[in-house]
């Protein structure tokens, strides 16, 4: 019942419809294309540009007196490519490495922002109100129109990302392959970041500056535990975008006073806490698992190569010996008597007399197998 009268709600609320459309709409373009960011290992590029676009809203909203949300996202987008723009120049120009700059160009311009926000608020007519929801967002107050603009420029990135496929997979895995090839890598990594700057600024007024580079790095990285493949990890990363805003706009609205764009990060933070926990190829709970597997089989092999051994001393492979001598064996190398019952189970050995283990004829074979294969 809980679930239907969810699912009526987001047809017939229609600012529950309008939020979860946008922060939909958001989790899918940003999904998408932080698998570039996250796959160059320029996660802290998200970060810096979503903290940069602050000084753009700023400036913006100084120059034209307007609140448009079209103005501000206009403003947010030329001051986070330029961010990015001196973030190439001094990684191309000095001998500052990557990080380095990103993490200067993000403090540099995030202070500048937070200064330009302290001048507009001491205005004498005190206008700012509402630039501080770029701080942590506002998805709250997302209208039909912003949701329109944001799929209309998120659809319009993605168009481009996918007509650039084949180029910027390129770019993220063998760009001088690429150069060689002939094409103009520097052109492409300037086309993709502004992709991304146009993915992150449409964020801003959902989960905001401060919190928007989770909505680019994370559905990547939990997209990255369920495949090695670029077009899976692009489709599930987009798809646990979209889960995710909106289950945090559900959430937010079934609850008082629960903001909703940290209610988003948090249901893609928990997705990725599955992810990693649980992907069948790198989660922690089946890697644990498959160590335990191996553990127990590496456990049996070295009884069933003890039992083996102790045979080749006589002249009947068969020859059986007694627990005591092989736990004297196997000292502190596993459990004798829960692999003696597992090689029991397989066939490879038999229980002779009340505490005698012998090979059988298939345990034979597959002791002779192992012990040449350690040769």
């Amino acid at each position: 019942m809980m679930l239907l009268e969810l699912g009526k709600d987001l047809i017939l609320d229609y600012t529950l419809r309008t939020v979860a459309l946008g922060s939909a709409t958001l989790g899918v373009v940003s999904g998408a294309l932080g698998c570039y960011a996250v796959l160059r290992k320029q996660s802290l590029l998200g970060d810096a540009i979503s903290h940069a676009a602050l000084p753009g809203v700023a400036l913006a909203f100084l120059f034209t007196q307007s609140k448009a949300p079209l103005v501000l996202v206009c403003g947010a987008a030329i001051a986070g490519w330029v961010a990015t723009l001196f973030v190439i120049g001094i990684v191309n120009n000095t001998r500052i490495k990557e990080d380095s700059a990103l993490g200067l160009v993000l403090s540099v311009f995030f202070s500048v922002g937070l200064v330009l926000l302290t001048v507009i608020q001491k205005m004498p007519t005190a206008k700012q109100s509402g630039l501080d929801t770029f701080l942590f967002g506002q998805a709250a107050a997302l209208l039909e129109r912003d949701v329109v603009t944001m799929a209309s420029l998120g659809g319009m990135t993605l168009m481009i990302m996918l007509f650039f496929w084949k180029e910027f997979k390129l770019l993220c895995f063998d760009s001088a392959f690429g150069a060689s090839l002939g094409f103009p890598m520097a052109v492409l990594d300037v086309l993709l970041i502004t992709l991304l700057v146009i993915a992150i600024v449409l964020g801003l007024q959902t989960v905001g500056v401060v919190l928007m580079s989770a909505m680019v790095v994370a559905p990547a990285a939990a997209a990255r535990q369920w495949t090695d493949r670029l077009g899976g990890m692009v489709v599930l990363s987009a798809f646990f975008g979209a889960i995710a805003g909106v289950g945090g706009a559900v959430i937010s609205s079934s609850a008082v006073r629960i903001p909703t764009g940290p209610t988003i990060v948090l249901s893609i933070s928990a997705i990725v806490v599955f992810s990693i926990a649980f992907a069948p190829n790198r989660g922690l709970v089946w890697n644990w698992v498959r160590s335990q597997r191996e553990r127990k089989k590496l456990q049996i092999e070295v009884v069933l190569n003890d039992l083996y051994t102790l045979a080749s001393q006589h002249a009947d492979l068969q020859h059986s010996h007694s627990t005591a001598v092989l736990l004297a064996m196997s000292a502190n190398r596993g459990n004798v008597r829960h692999s003696l019952r597992e090689l029991v189970s397989l066939g490879w050995v038999e229980n002779v007399n009340t505490d005698e283990w012998a090979l059988t004829s298939e345990g034979v074979i597959k002791a002779r197998y192992i012990a040449e294969r350690q040769e």
